[in-house]
């Protein structure tokens, strides 16, 4: 490989002019693709298959004209009387009246909802008048004003799909909206059709970029040389963000998709080129032929950046395995930025030293020095000084670093899941200002009720029975508050049950009252043949989280298994890649340990909103961070293999390819750390939260785990650490990381002939 790349390094030096006039020409094609082709992103989520799907499926096809809890559109508009009063009085009904008639003039609004969009006290005597016993009881549950008629709701249906929210759409709930708040109501919105899609990102990408400079120009000690990773990964970055652009008018893309893209694409794309700049830097000390020596530089260093990006492209793309669509479409995404930084960083970068030239480290940044990070020193450096520390007592420092992350791991222990929606939304929003008055107005259920549908298609006793037996099952659950029947299809085979639990979505009482319900299915299914599920947003909500975790260890597995065998290939050895991926689980506990005390438990009051972890982000981090853990891995350990493949011992060839490595290695992490630490600053939760992870886990995997734990665990097996059968030697691959192949090939006393060593 080594041979290859380096070909395709002074091929791209020699031949700046065309390799630069294909990138710029792909970054022109790229931008009219996404302004011309995008579509809309969503804010919904679904797995195909889990109970609470299919039980939608059943409703949809019994009662065709029924919504889709997670991907319908609407609005609620709730309202709340100003102290001391109720809505029921006449000032107060006719503000509320105000906005509703400003919401029917919305053109979106369904047309057969318009008449019926009536103010809560307003519904609520509809729905109650001359009712009593548990027919009251039953109007009561679902009245949409609460029982001291201070609180109150609307249910808004809009039409269309995730296309139809658009600005002038959340605008216009909003004018309506103040029209109350001005004629003296609390009134907030909430719902999918309330919301406007965010852009997040901007100013978190150059808030990162800005540190990474910084951090560019003490490592080169150079103006040009920090900025040509910078350059090279924009156009990465901005090539792959408008590729998912185009991609969002083909398929349905969530709107945190592009943003996840482009956290990990501008981490690597920055890195990766580091990488190669580093070592271009030191083959111009030992060759004066500058097109030689970008070969070389691909050659050598960008056979790790290869598989580097490799790992980190099978971690995203085996999400696929678990089934999920759109964890798949974000792994897939953010997999194509990594990809387009991996060409980026062997073919661009390459060309653009060949444009700059003899002043590509021009431009001398004051008071650093300039330094060759891969230059043999003299004198030890402070990194092997280090090293040598370290491979003095290895079991004490591979102990220390166990135990750290073992203790940082420890509230990993109580990691809580939940969807995104409007209970772990941020305290100021209207959303959850929406979602707190109904909370505290009706009690916790009311913003998670729960559907029931029940097929006695093929039951042995009459509908209305079956559905009775069913509405009786439901009825002796202990966290109900309430169960009715609410629709029935004209087949008459058919029914909805509403259920309103007593606790809130995200309880663990709501949790157990859908697998109660779902578990109590089999007993009727036996004695009458009737059957039902259990759905709704809730429901939805919590079957999605439970596939999610559940999903963890398999991917984990699969991850770990082929990320493995990509290891063997680098390393030609089991037990390196054995410790790589141990040190990886240890980053990811401590990892998941550090954002759960944080974001779900609100240690050190660093989160004013601390809720339950985003479902996916966990399965999503594990793959994200594998593929990062596994870049430091190869490029800090490639150099250890490098010296102890030339004659080095095995303990010499730590401390050496640490030398050389672990400078580098610091100053990448410290860029991702920087990059991924910027998101912090979004106000979406999810991304503030993931941000921190991976900044978490690039720190606990490159300082502690890379830096301390494999150089002790190196140290202590010494010879064995480069041990393989001599059986699977031969039947693996040599893929030449080290560069030793093209050595041989291209010596470089000879390099100015190119001519292969006979």
């Amino acid at each position: 490989m080594a041979t290859y790349l380096y070909r395709i390094g002074r091929f791209a030096y020699r031949k700046k002019g065309v390799v630069l006039s294909i990138w710029i020409a792909l970054l022109v094609l790229f931008g009219i693709g996404a302004a011309t082709l995008a579509g809309p992103t969503s804010e919904s989520f679904s797995i195909p298959g889990t109970p609470a799907q299919q039980a939608q499926d059943l409703m949809k096809a019994r009662f065709p004209t029924a919504a889709d809890p997670l991907n319908s559109l609407s609005a609620r508009l709730v309202f709340a009387a100003p102290d001391g009063q109720a809505l029921d009085s006449a000032q107060n009904q006719a503000a509320m009246d105000g906005v509703l008639a400003k919401i029917r003039d919305i053109p979106q609004v369904k047309d057969e909802a318009r008449n019926a969009l009536v103010n809560p006290v307003a519904a609520d005597s509809t729905l109650t008048a001359t009712l009593a016993g548990r027919a009251l009881e039953d109007a009561k549950a679902l009245s949409p004003l609460n029982a001291d008629h201070t609180v109150g709701y609307v249910d808004v249906p809009i039409t269309g799909d995730a296309a139809a929210v658009t600005d002038e759409l959340v605008s216009s709930i909003g004018a309506a909206v103040q029209s109350g708040r001005d004629a003296g109501l609390t009134v907030e919105a909430n719902g999918t059709a309330a919301k406007a899609q965010s852009a997040p990102g901007g100013a978190t990408e150059l808030v990162g970029i800005g540190v990474a400079a910084v951090v560019l120009m003490i490592t080169f000690g150079s103006l040009v040389a920090a900025g040509l990773p910078l350059i090279t990964a924009i156009i990465g970055v901005a090539i792959g963000s408008m590729g998912i652009t185009i991609a969002t008018g083909f398929f349905q893309l969530s709107a945190m998709t592009p943003t996840l893209a482009i956290m990990i694409g501008l981490a690597v794309a920055i890195d990766y080129s580091l990488f190669i700049v580093s070592r271009y830097r030191h083959e111009i000390t030992v060759n004066d032929d500058r097109a030689e020596a970008a070969g070389r530089a691909v050659g050598t260093a960008g056979s790790a950046v290869v598989f580097a990006g490799l790992t980190v492209i099978i971690a995203l793309i085996a999400l696929r395995v678990v089934g999920i669509p759109f964890l798949s479409d974000m792994g897939a995404a953010a997999a194509f930025t990594v990809l387009i930084a991996v060409l980026i960083a062997l073919t661009l970068l390459p060309a653009i030293l060949g444009l700059f030239g003899a002043k590509a480290f021009a431009g001398k940044v004051p008071f650093v020095k300039s330094r060759d990070f891969e230059a043999a020193d003299a004198k030890p450096n402070a990194a092997q000084r280090y090293a040598r520390t370290v491979t003095r007592k290895p079991a004490l420092f591979l102990i220390a670093g166990v135990v750290l992350l073992g203790l940082l791991a420890i509230p990993a222990m109580k990691l809580s899941l939940a969807l995104p929606n409007d209970a772990t939304a941020e305290p100021g929003t209207s959303s959850r200002q929406a979602y707190d008055l109904v909370d505290e107005g009706f009690g916790p259920g009311k913003n998670a009720p729960l559907l029931v549908v029940v097929d006695a298609q093929h039951a042995t006793v009459p509908a209305q029975e079956a559905f009775g037996k069913v509405l009786e099952t439901v009825d002796a659950q202990s966290d109900v508050a309430n169960a009715q029947i609410v629709g029935v299809n004209n087949a008459g085979d058919t029914a909805q049950i509403m259920v309103t639990p007593q606790s809130g979505a995200t309880s663990d009482e709501t949790k157990d009252l859908v697998q109660n319900l779902r578990d109590a299915e089999g007993a009727l299914q036996s004695d009458y043949a009737l059957t039902y599920g259990v759905t709704g947003q809730t429901a939805m909500e919590i079957d999605i989280s439970k596939t999610l975790q559940d999903a963890l260890l398999p991917y984990l597995l699969v991850v770990v298994g082929l990320a493995f065998l990509l290891l063997m290939l680098v390393f030609r050895s089991i037990l390196v890649p054995l410790t790589a991926t141990l040190g990886f689980l240890l980053s990811v506990v401590a990892t998941f340990g550090a954002t759960v005390a944080i974001f779900q438990q609100g240690w050190g009051g660093l989160i004013g909103n601390p809720q339950p972890i985003v479902s996916f982000m966990p399965i999503f981090l594990i793959g994200v961070v594998f593929g990062l853990a596994m870049d430091y891995q190869v490029f800090l350990v490639s150099r250890m293999r490098e010296e102890y493949t030339h004659g080095m011992s095995a303990k010499d060839a730590v401390v050496s390819g640490f030398g050389h490595g672990a400078r580098v290695v610091t100053a990448a992490a410290v860029i991702m750390i920087s990059v991924f630490g910027a998101f912090m600053a979004e106000p979406d939760s999810f991304i503030k939260a993931m941000g921190f992870a991976l900044a978490a886990a690039v720190f606990f995997d490159a300082f502690v785990v890379r830096m301390v734990i494999i150089p002790s665990v190196m140290a202590l097996l010494g010879d064995k650490a480069w041990w393989l059968p001599k059986w699977l030697d031969r039947i693996l691959p040599n893929v030449d990381v080290e560069g030793a192949k093209l050595e041989q090939r291209y010596p470089r006393e000879e390099h100015r002939e190119l001519e292969p060593a006979r």
